[in-house]
């Protein structure tokens, strides 16, 4: 046995004269796993030792991204976590590489010493919220408040329909409300490639209206041709209704090339328009839909690279701008930069960034593009994205929305999180709220779809039905696509948000008695038209046969598996996710497992624009185009987090 071993052995029987011989012999014995040893053993007398006679350092994590801290939550020793805490400065809401933090292990182990002791401190740990708020596609937030209501638009690209608009009454509980583009003709998303579309949507209130304004990016090589006779590759849309889950008006277009746009209502009733690079603005008339001026760059940035996303605020005299800078990767962050009058000059914030994940090993990254909000008693939050990492490179789930506090320095500059980075538990903004209250009026979007269901680019009338199932999920019928789903002209796809790392999602399949040769109908996980996986039923050679198939690229795989019995009407199949891993069941019976779907994610490829997430849901393809009203039918399609 090594002496480490020997070490580790002394730690575990808690013979701290033979620790302290050891290491006074050989100092350099010492390693995190012998600290954490102690920890989770709760030997105060040995941790504390270590912590000031050894050569440990406190910032050393184990596999899992944990540190001392957490691994004595699982000790229930009430004196060396306050010893931990108040001596060693251990943050009780650092959160692993999953996003649990050391005050939610000690509650899910029940350590009820360190329970009361947290409680005691900081209130009851259902007062807290966990980040992200919105998990799953939910990037590029922009946030209102009117009256005690919360209204967010995020991204939505190339699906439909377009721009959710989401309602929050305590900014932690959210559901999606209506859209900005519900009509099929006014969209011009058809053809575009995925990764295109509607980016970085801005959600704004004037004069008893919400107003949407977003870019409309289209393919590289078919821009949309302006009446000059140049090719526009970027232009910005503006709509508006007098409710927030509308119907909104038809797109007017503003002209004026570059993306995230945002809407600035001053004071004086004049309205303006901002947009990258850095932030350039440029007047509207009193609709908000027409440009009166030319743009004007206010402010370049802060770190110089990649700034955009800006807004625009007036409080206590000064006018605060925000831009997102550094790319929407690792080294995104949020920026801050103020000016007494509207036109600058603008000076940088000292505390820049406000907002930035500085920790690479953290559960949440690549933070940016905020947006500021006030609640009705003057307290200050901010919205932005993030995105959570499977095995430190993969985000299946796209980038999401994420909430932190805002304060005021005395010196008049907003702070984010107290300049800590992304929280991973977080003090409820409202928690006298229990849940939001239920905004919604209708289940179905003006398109036909439930209101959290999208699809690729936008379908025709009567080739999609979707009706609520008894069990709370989804009857759903397609008209199958004589193109596959790698095609953009494939419009025979029932989506939504993948919103968990583990979860299940299953379907009954109705077998058709006419089911053409090459014809496929299943569940799919769907990234793009450039990556997804499929599962269900094909026929071939006339008989019906289950079917795993896998699209990456240029490449596409098959695994062909049982047949069908003749005489069967339906099957229940079921695709069961952990992480990175799909297992596909027939009733109960697993059939086959994915082992690996990274694919399915902004690294997963390098083609085009990749910065949706992970969807689920169900799709219907031939070989053959129909003409007739064929409908292929899913019965109680139910998504259920966990596994």
């Amino acid at each position: 046995m090594c002496d480490k071993d020997i070490l580790y052995r002394y730690i575990s029987s808690a013979d701290i004269d033979s620790v302290k011989r050891i290491l006074g012999d050989e100092p350099a014995l010492i390693e995190g796993r012998h600290l954490f040893c102690a920890a989770r053993a709760g030997h105060y007398a040995i941790v504390k030792y270590l912590v000031e006679y050894s050569r440990i350092s406190l910032n050393e994590l184990d596999d899992q991204g944990r540190d001392v801290l957490h691994h004595c939550a699982l000790s229930d020793n009430v004196g060396l976590w306050d010893y931990l805490i108040r001596r060693c400065g251990m943050d009780p809401f650092a959160g692993d590489k999953d996003g649990t933090t050391p005050w939610e292990l000690a509650v899910q182990c029940s350590s009820t010493e360190i329970t009361a002791y947290m409680e005691a401190k900081y209130g009851h740990i259902s007062d807290y919220y966990k980040n992200p708020v919105r998990t799953g596609m939910y990037p590029d937030p922009s946030i209102v408040r009117v009256g005690d209501d919360y209204y967010m638009v995020n991204s939505s690209f190339i699906f439909y329909p377009c721009i959710p608009v989401s309602h929050s009454t305590d900014l932690i509980h959210w559901e999606i409300i209506g859209h900005a583009i519900t009509n099929r003709e006014w969209t011009g998303i058809d053809g575009l490639d995925g990764g295109r579309g509607y980016w970085a949507a801005d959600i704004s209130f004037y004069e008893d209206r919400f107003y949407i304004t977003a870019t409309l990016r289209y393919n590289d090589d078919t821009p949309h041709m302006a009446a000059d006779g140049t090719g526009q590759y970027r232009r910005q849309i503006v709509v508006s209704s007098d409710r927030p889950e509308g119907p909104y008006t038809e797109p007017a277009y503003i002209e004026e090339d570059g993306i995230d746009p945002s809407i600035f209502n001053d004071d004086d009733g004049r309205r303006y328009m901002l947009l990258n690079r850095g932030a350039r603005i440029l007047e509207l008339d009193k609709s908000g839909t027409r440009q009166i001026s030319e743009a004007k760059l206010l402010m370049y940035g802060d770190m110089k690279r990649a700034p955009e996303g800006p807004h625009l605020y007036k409080k206590d005299g000064y006018y605060y701008l925000l831009l997102a800078e550094g790319g929407t990767g690792t080294g995104h962050r949020v920026t801050a930069f103020r000016s007494k009058s509207l036109m600058g000059d603008y000076e940088a914030c000292p505390y820049n960034p406000i907002m930035r994940q500085t920790d690479m090993q953290a559960a949440i990254q690549r933070c940016g593009h905020g947006d500021l909000v006030e609640t009705s008693d003057g307290r200050w939050f901010m919205v932005y994205l993030c995105g959570r990492m499977l095995e430190g490179k993969y985000s299946i789930l796209g980038r999401e929305t994420a909430l932190d506090p805002v304060t005021w320095t005395a010196d008049g500059w907003p702070v984010v999180n107290g300049l800590k980075g992304p929280s991973v538990l977080n003090k409820k903004p409202h928690p006298e709220i229990f849940a939001t209250t239920s905004y919604k009026k209708q289940t179905l979007s003006e398109c036909g779809l439930p209101l959290e269901f999208m699809t690729p680019r936008t379908f025709a009338a009567g080739d999609i039905e979707c009706d609520p199932a008894e069990d709370g999920g989804h009857n759903i019928g397609l008209k199958p696509s004589a193109y596959p789903l790698s095609d953009v002209r494939c419009r025979s796809v029932v989506l939504r948000r993948q919103t968990d790392f583990a979860f299940t999602a299953e379907v009954s399949v109705m077998i058709p008695e006419d089911m053409s040769e090459g014809e496929e109908i299943g569940i799919t996980g769907y990234y793009d038209e450039n990556t997804y996986c499929t599962y269900g039923i094909i026929c071939m050679d006339g008989s019906v046969r289950l079917c795993v198939k896998e699209h990456i690229g240029d490449t596409d795989t098959a695994y062909l598996l049982d047949r069908i019995e003749q005489g069967e009407t339906d099957i229940r199949i079921s695709m069961r996710t952990d992480c990175l891993e799909r297992d596909l069941y027939l009733r109960d019976k697993l059939i086959y497992t994915l082992k690996n779907v990274y694919y399915l994610c902004d690294e997963g490829l390098e083609r085009g624009k990749r910065f949706t997430g992970a969807m689920i849901g169900v799709y219907a393809v031939r070989s053959r185009d129909v003409s007739d009203t064929i409908c292929r039918r899913f019965e109680e399609f139910v998504y259920t987090a966990g596994i």
